[in-house]
């Protein structure tokens, strides 16, 4: 896998992506945040043309920008992975290649709101831990510090067992509610399946 850092904010990126194959795919032609892709190295071309249009071997990709009260944080606005190549490990993996890019542009923190238990898993995956906090249409807030040696401990960077329960118990009590959000039989057997565990651990940034 190769993975790419297309631009920042700044340099007005823009990534057209396949929107049957791709979830968020409209928000990626934006150019008001940075783009990071992963493509398989089977294209002989760059991985975005000179329309804008991403190469067929991507699989992956991340939009990002500046936290608008607190220049300190870098916020990963969207992660996608291609339908295919879902449960692969990739989002992980280029969502821990972002933070080292963001660590390495100077900024404290990396944060991430998801909207389902496998994004939480995957961005835990990534070194992430729930804050506690939530947005206004209902995700979970995830946080990473960017310090020496990428070390993901701290006060805000808190990935004991407690942590990360506390937010799968979100999910869980959703889940349970009248009005909860449909989730599908495999997300409802993960949340069972990850009652009382330890949160995975971190995944090495690619380079």
């Amino acid at each position: 896998m190769e993975y790419v850092l297309l631009g920042w904010p700044e340099s007005g990126p823009t990534l057209t992506l396949d929107w049957q194959r791709f979830s968020y795919a409209g928000k990626f032609v934006m150019s008001n945040t940075g783009k990071a892709l992963v493509r398989t190295d089977d294209g002989p071309g760059p991985p975005v043309t000179d329309d804008g249009d991403a190469a067929a071997d991507v699989v992956a990709a991340a939009a990002f920008n500046e936290d608008r009260t607190d220049p300190s944080v870098c916020w990963i606005r969207y992660i996608t992975v291609r339908e295919d190549r879902r449960g692969d490990g990739i989002g992980p993996d280029l969502a821990a290649f972002v933070a080292a890019r963001a660590r390495d542009r100077g900024y404290d923190r990396a944060r991430i709101a998801v909207n389902n238990p496998f994004a939480y898993q995957a961005l835990y995956r990534a070194g992430f831990a729930f804050t506690g906090e939530e947005t206004g249409v209902a995700e979970l807030v995830l946080d990473r510090p960017l310090g020496e040696g990428d070390d993901v401990a701290g006060p805000a960077g808190d990935r004991t067992r407690e942590t990360y329960q506390a937010g799968l118990d979100v999910y869980r009590e959703r889940a349970g509610a009248d009005d909860g959000p449909d989730l599908s039989a495999d997300e409802r057997e993960f949340l069972t399946e990850t009652e009382g565990v330890d949160p995975p651990d971190p995944v090495d940034p690619p380079a």
